[in-house]
């Protein structure tokens, strides 16, 4: 349920409804605007009229929101959430991500496999104008005979890397046993196979760090909000959805790219909405395709795969870009988001 108050209530009179409903037994989430506060209701409103709270002086209307999430949901928090990725730190430059003016782009090698690897790919994708570093120092693989990645020894590689190039970093989080080694990172990635773990959703929810949440192999989109909502609910907002496509009957390309997730999510959701067009087709010369295709629908970020040595890559090597690659393609999406006012 969500109680809308009127432009006039004074801060006192919003205090003391608060206070009344949490002495009721409701979580109360506050979203302030500029011509409106909203109090959403947390718990079970089923025995709650939204008549009763129309008699208020301060209120202006009471509804309830038919979503299964709530604090994800637009109805709970009109406006776009906007999070801050690497503030704070010197020598980082910092980059906000659904603030609706820039395309953040998150690139970078699919696992970190060595110094050499890791840095030469950072120096490349800082190059050609990329704002977050990602690299997999954990990586959930289908073979147990796969490269499983470097663990905390690759999260040191990022942080050296990072403390060279200025960017921050994105890295995949596996297990809650693993937090401990990610307090220099800037952004802690929830991969496809984990987006309904739920165990370690709350405990990234008790983090501060803003999250990169991807859908699930063949998740819904429901099913990826109320995923958000178990890190929300858990006390951290700071939360961006990423669509890296699903599992479908055909079987050309690695998964199915839903471009319409983007706008389906802005409209129902005020989280950020990233887009991964590496996982979902698993083919190098698709990629840009899909990245540009991602800006028109309105992306408000991109995670690319960029390898220096695409074939000798220890995981996913047909779908990593050169940094060539990479550099060409950024051109080619600035002129995109520029047809939308927007920059890279």
């Amino acid at each position: 349920m969500i109680i809308t108050l009127k432009k006039e209530a004074t801060q006192a009179q919003t205090d003391g409804l608060i206070a009344s409903l949490k002495e009721k037994g409701f979580g109360v989430h506050v979203s302030k605007g500029e011509s409106m506060t909203i109090l959403g209701l947390l718990g079970d409103t089923s025995k709650v009229d939204p008549d009763d709270f129309l008699g208020m002086d301060i209120v202006e209307k009471a509804e309830r929101v038919s979503a299964p999430y709530k604090m994800a949901s637009r109805a709970f928090h009109p406006h776009n959430t906007v999070i801050e990725v690497g503030g704070g730190q010197a020598g980082v430059t910092p980059c906000t991500i659904g603030d609706g003016k820039s395309v953040v782009i998150i690139a970078g090698p699919c696992s970190v496999e060595n110094e050499e690897q890791i840095m030469d790919a950072a120096r490349a994708v800082k190059k050609a104008g990329a704002t977050i570093l990602r690299g997999g120092a954990y990586k959930p693989r289908t073979s147990p005979y796969s490269f499983q990645g470097l663990g905390a020894e690759g999260i040191k590689l990022l942080e050296k890397a990072k403390a060279e190039t200025g960017l921050p970093i994105c890295t995949e989080l596996m297990s809650a046993s693993e937090l401990k080694y990610f307090e220099n990172v800037d952004m802690i990635q929830i991969g496809a196979r984990n987006f309904q773990n739920f165990d370690l959703l709350k405990e990234v929810g008790k983090t501060h760090k803003p999250v990169l949440l991807k859908r699930g192999l063949s998740g819904t989109i429901q099913e990826l909000l109320m995923s958000a909502e178990y890190i929300m609910a858990n006390g951290n907002e700071n939360v961006i959805l990423c669509e890296r496509g699903i599992r479908t009957f055909d079987g050309y390309t690695r998964n199915c790219l839903d471009v319409s997730a983007v706008p389906y999510l802005h409209k129902y959701t005020h989280l950020p909405v990233v887009l991964d067009p590496s996982h979902a087709c698993g083919i190098r010369w698709m990629v840009g395709t899909l990245a540009c295709s991602s800006i028109a629908a309105g992306a408000d970020g991109l995670e690319i795969e960029v390898h220096c040595n695409p074939e000798k890559a220890l995981s996913d090597a047909s779908q990593q870009l050169t940094p060539a690659l990479f550099e060409e393609l950024m051109d080619k999406m600035r002129k995109y988001a520029a047809v939308e006012g927007r920059t890279l």
